[in-house]
């Protein structure tokens, strides 16, 4: 009996110990989704439509204007106009990132610049952490912007 009672504080140490490390964790983890949302952005600056498209969850949703696309060929098949061109058409990056204690569902949103480099919008997308490790979008979003 004492050996089970032993085994049951130890487990619930390292229970207890893993909590309180796992606010630390989260802040990695929100560094990780930010990091990931500006390589996502990067995509867009770089003309690559191919790394744009590895981002994206097979069962992602993309509002566009007043329309859900759903699906990540339905998304790039809209999505390949603003890769034309030399210049990109805008630009987005993290202004804050949020996750879910279970570490794998987290929120990012942030301005987004036209070539003139006046924020026109802000965005909303939501990441799911998939199997292999790598964080997908399965929700995005545009907000148009309004001044105050």
């Amino acid at each position: 009996m004492k050996k089970q009672f032993a085994v049951f504080v130890i487990l619930l140490s390292l229970i207890t110990m893993g909590n309180k490390s796992f606010s630390a964790s989260l802040s990695e983890i929100e560094k990780e989704v930010a990091d990931t949302e500006r390589a996502f952005a990067k995509t867009m600056a770089d003309r690559n439509l191919i790394a744009f498209k590895s981002f994206i969850a097979d069962d992602a949703v993309f509002w566009n204007e007043d329309a859900a696309l759903r699906g990540k060929d339905n998304i790039v098949a809209i999505w390949q106009n603003y890769f034309d061109g030399s210049n990109a058409p805008f630009a987005w990056k993290p202004q804050t990132v949020m996750v879910l204690d279970s570490g794998d569902l987290a929120l990012s949103t942030g301005p987004v610049w036209g070539p003139d480099n006046i924020i026109r919008s802000y965005f909303t997308s939501i990441w799911r952490k998939n199997e292999q490790g790598s964080w997908k979008i399965v929700f995005d979003k545009g907000q148009k912007y309004c001044a105050p």
